[in-house]
């Protein structure tokens, strides 16, 4: 038995002990000194390490070395491109465009850059490039000409969308094509084709579509005929022009001009031996030369 009188022993823990035994019961500082610690100083050794340029140089040459080899292997060798949907010369300007040379890694084929290189010749509407079994498929949908657009001093095959299709010497060749003037008619090409559509029975007499101040058409016909469209509703215009043609064979008659700008006063200009021939017949009327040109 202890002495009597003697100090009793205290057995509780420090302040400061006590403090960190709590510390150490929480689970952020647990998880801090047991996976914090440790990766801290494993990610410091690994910097140090690699703050010599020497080892950054060895390792990125041993990462381009795995990754030739892995590239280079045969089963993603790409041997031939295949292109399908287009004409022969189609086929060589999209060849022309896409710079491959083969045998090729399909690992290092950039398919998005691809697409982006074969849309970009203008005769391909849109191309879908496929990988399969070593071949580089290049399926494209071909632009098809419908008109020629003469201006800027050369002659551009044009799509219905108004979009180049390639450029010509001339119309030879193109004959089947209808010919659009005018600065700013390709652009507008689809509107020039529902009016040569509306030319019924007179469209093989049509030789040409001109495109006037960017505002509105011309159509050309043979036999140096003229007839002016208005701006708005120019198709509608030519329709009821169609249909008086179909009923007094107008354009069959020597009329030059035939101006439907104005709705509500279309205006037919007679050939001069057509003016003759109604002042003989006038005569005495005491109408004016001018105004017999214009009626």
């Amino acid at each position: 038995m202890p002495a009597i009188g003697s100090a009793r022993r205290d057995y509780s823990p420090s302040r400061t002990r006590y403090r960190i035994e709590r510390i150490w019961l929480t689970p952020v500082y647990r998880a801090l000194i047991r996976t914090g610690l440790p990766l801290a100083i494993v990610v410091a050794a690994a910097a140090l390490h690699f703050s010599r340029a020497e080892t950054r140089a060895d390792v990125a040459q041993w990462i381009r070395h795995t990754r030739a080899m892995i590239e280079n292997r045969p089963e993603f060798a790409v041997q031939l491109m295949r292109i399908d949907g287009g004409s022969d010369a189609v086929a060589e300007q999209v060849r022309a465009a896409v710079p491959l040379t083969f045998p090729e890694s399909s690992l290092r084929l950039d398919l998005a850059l691809l697409k982006r290189q074969v849309e970009a010749v203008a005769a391909v509407k849109q191309a879908h490039i496929f990988l399969r079994r070593g071949i580089l498929e290049v399926q494209i949908v071909e632009r098809r000409p419908a008109a020629i657009w003469r201006g800027a001093g050369r002659h551009e095959l044009v799509d219905a969308e108004g979009h180049l299709v390639g450029l010509v010497a001339g119309r030879a060749g193109h004959e089947s094509l209808p010919l659009l003037l005018g600065p700013g008619a390709q652009a507008r090409a689809g509107e020039a084709l529902d009016i040569i559509a509306a030319a019924g029975p007179v469209r093989p007499r049509i030789r040409a579509v001109r495109r006037m101040g960017r505002r509105r058409w011309d159509v050309l016909l043979d036999r140096d005929q003229v007839i002016r469209l208005p701006v708005n509703r120019p198709v509608a215009a030519l329709e009821r022009l169609i249909a008086l043609h179909k009923a007094r064979d107008v354009l069959g008659r020597d009329v030059i001009l035939v101006d439907l700008r104005d709705r509500r006063r279309p205006v037919l200009r007679l050939s001069g031996a057509a003016v003759n021939a109604l002042r003989r017949l006038r005569t005495g009327a005491g109408t004016s030369a001018d105004q017999e040109r214009e009626i």
